[in-house]
């Protein structure tokens, strides 16, 4: 009776090549056969570390007819390793897929801890952490990905997106005209690279830096947004919430939250906050 083979996830170092530990290492150097994103990009990697194991590539394009060709591997005891182009493996990667198809026909599956962009940036961010949502790429339509930002109103937790260096200006700039005003961002750029940096503050600041300088805009980005829940601390009167109706009626709602505030001595934040979630 034959046993099958294992599917291993083998995250690769999204910038550092130091960052591959010593269990990748080993599994890469040890299986059959490497699936990889890209098997010029993951060949770089392999060179350095002098691995000689055969490569194989499976993209968002050939994912499913590779899937059945890398299961019949596995099921007649072959090893292999998936691997992305950087980083965790079905992070905003292919191999969703693939990994299905192997849990469905019982080919055990391992996935090996190690570098991600989302936890790295995440973790050295200074923003709340204890609940975070991840949306992978915002939407490349103007009208799309302001929908999805203001929808970050009163979230109350960080979310994190990935995005690319030719629509990281726009996409900063679509957060300065759609996100409440007491935002937080920050935007991670070259993780562990050479020129890592983090830009913290306002949309408007984030993207005043970004158009200071075209290198700024350079590299792969990991933005994240803290959108504080003002509901949950507005102690408005029925009276404001009234006068905050009328006055939309007649102003755009962040001169009537405003108004109000200043007449109830409220957070004009907290009043507009109300103001989208109720006067629709």
């Amino acid at each position: 009776m034959t046993t099958s083979g294992t599917l291993f996830i083998v995250p690769t170092p999204i910038g550092n090549l130091s960052d591959l530990s010593a269990r990748a290492l080993a599994v890469l150097n040890e299986v059959d056969l490497i699936a990889a994103e890209d098997t010029r990009h993951t060949s770089r990697l392999l060179s350095h570390y002098s691995i000689s194991t055969s490569t194989i590539s499976m993209h968002d394009h050939n994912e499913a007819a590779r899937s059945n060709q890398l299961t019949s591997k596995l099921l007649e005891g072959q090893n292999i390793a998936l691997v992305s182009d950087a980083g965790t493996p079905l992070i905003s990667d292919p191999g969703f897929i693939f990994v299905r198809d192997c849990r469905e026909k019982g080919i055990p599956v391992i996935a090996l801890p190690g570098p991600c962009a989302l936890t790295t940036a995440l973790s050295a961010s200074g923003l709340p952490t204890d609940k975070f949502t991840f949306h992978g790429f915002l939407p490349v339509k103007q009208q799309a990905k302001a929908e999805v930002l203001k929808s970050l109103t009163n979230s109350g937790c960080t979310t994190v997106f990935y995005e690319a260096p030719r629509r990281i200006r726009d996409t900063v700039a679509a957060c300065y005209e759609n996100l409440q005003e007491d935002h937080e961002l920050v935007l991670a750029k070259e993780i562990s690279k050479t020129f890592e940096t983090y830009k913290q503050g306002k949309a408007e600041e984030i993207l005043a830096w970004l158009e200071a300088d075209p290198v700024h805009q350079k590299g792969e980005f990991v933005l994240m947004i803290y959108c504080p829940n003002n509901l949950q601390s507005d102690g408005a009167s029925q009276e404001a919430l009234s006068l905050l109706a009328l006055l939309a009626k007649e102003l755009p709602l962040k001169k009537a939250a405003a108004i109000t505030a200043a007449h109830y001595g409220l957070k004009k934040n907290a009043l507009y906050a109300i103001g989208l979630d109720t006067l629709k």
